[in-house]
């Protein structure tokens, strides 16, 4: 496996978790465990990213704009997680601040699928990109542990 399997791996699972999310209502059981585990999936999926994958591309002049804009989504995100926390899981503003960071993720993870995974595939060669997945694997079990 490598860091851009690795990483996709993950984008589908908070994909699913935010599907999940979604199609819940009110204050239920089944809301606060979606919602913490796709927590979870999302803070830990950014600290893996930044310290195992952004890092490592942040000293190549091609990738170090596309590497802060990535980090500043990684922002935005935890500031709409934030909003999601602060509001009441059974009120309308809980699901709109809940459907805005739907919105902000899956933005983040096409960016990434889309067009930085294709440059970053030209920085590592195919035993670094193997290494980082490892890395970066071993990050995410810490991480949701």
């Amino acid at each position: 496996m490598n860091i851009f399997e690795a990483i996709r791996a993950d984008h589908d699972i908070q994909r699913e978790l935010l599907d999940q999310a979604l199609a819940t209502s009110g204050e239920s059981k089944e809301r606060k465990q979606i919602w913490k585990k796709l927590k979870v999936e999302l803070k830990g999926h950014e600290v893996a990213e930044e310290r195992n994958f952004y890092k490592q591309l942040m000293d190549n002049d091609m990738m170090v704009e596309h590497t802060r804009h990535g980090i500043a989504e990684h922002h935005e995100i935890d500031e709409l997680i934030e909003k999601v926390e602060e509001s009441d899981m059974d009120t309308s503003a809980w699901l709109a601040n809940l459907k805005a960071l739907d919105h902000q993720v899956r933005h983040h993870l096409e960016d990434e699928e889309k067009a930085f995974f294709q440059l970053a595939g030209k920085v590592f060669s195919e035993a670094q990109k193997t290494s980082l997945a490892k890395e970066y694997n071993k990050e995410m079990e810490a991480q949701r542990a």
